[in-house]
This record gives C-alpha cells, structure tokens and sequence, in this order.
C-alpha cells in the first residue's frame, strides 16, 4: 500500500509519533533552557510536559509540510494565544520568537527543514520522506 502521506492521518496521532521518534532518534539537538522557558508572554507557566520540545518540533515539521514555506513570524501566530488583562478585554498574542526559531534551527541541523527562497523555511526531500514513512507507519499499526 504505497502512497501514504502525513495529510492521511490524524495530527494529533502523527505529532505524538513523530516526536516520540524524533526523542528515540537524539538527533534533535533540544537547548538547555528548555525546561525553564515559558512559550509565550500569554503564559504563566513553563509547559509541564518534560518533552513538550520534540511535541513543537513535531508539529512544526507537520504544518510546513502541509503549507509549503512558513517563516517565525507565522508560527507566532499560529501557537499564540488569548492573553488575560484582568477585567479589560483579551487580545491574541503570539508565541515567544526565540523558541520558534530554535525548533527551526533544530529542524534544519537535522536536515528536515531547508531555508526557502522567498522567506523562511520549507521541508526538505528527506524531511517529507521521513514524514511519509512515519505516516506509514501509523497506518500500519492501525491495520
């Protein structure tokens, strides 16, 4: 059964894979700050998932598969979020710059990721190949 792509199955499924393979891999190279940084100034909290890094990484790959070329600033939009002002009304807010930047930058090391000609970045040959067989994979195991 060939011809299986990421856009087949269900994200959610796909993301815990990928980064569950991703983390077996140690290809990933995760910073050292990780554990104490908080996502976005909407946040009060650091994430309390001690792989929430691979989990970003993960769905980043995912959403520059599906949509081609995205840059830093379209992924702080996409994981912003509703930051609370007390009693006045909430407005969106995008997610921290840096740690977008730092999963791109560590999707690229690992040759997922390539710098795109227009403006940021867009998955690679082996990247999407990857993708497709972790995909596969998962249709699989459903089977």
């Amino acid at each position: 059964m060939g011809g299986i792509t990421v856009k087949d199955v269900n994200a959610h499924e796909f993301i815990k894979a990928y980064a569950a393979y991703l983390k077996r891999t140690g290809k990933l190279e995760v910073p050292k700050w990780v554990d104490l940084v908080k996502t976005g100034t909407f946040k009060e909290l650091a994430p309390y998932d001690p792989d929430w890094y691979f989990i970003r990484a993960a769905s980043v790959a995912r959403h520059i598969y599906i949509r081609k070329a995205v840059g830093v600033g379209a992924l702080g939009k996409v994981y912003g979020g509703r930051v609370n002002r007390g009693t006045r009304p909430s407005h969106h807010v995008d997610a921290s710059s840096s740690v977008n930047r730092k999963v791109l930058q560590s999707l690229e090391k690992i040759g997922v990721l390539a710098p795109c000609k227009k403006g940021g970045r867009k998955i690679t040959q082996d990247g999407q190949r990857d993708l497709d067989r972790i995909a596969m994979t998962l249709v699989e195991q459903d089977e």
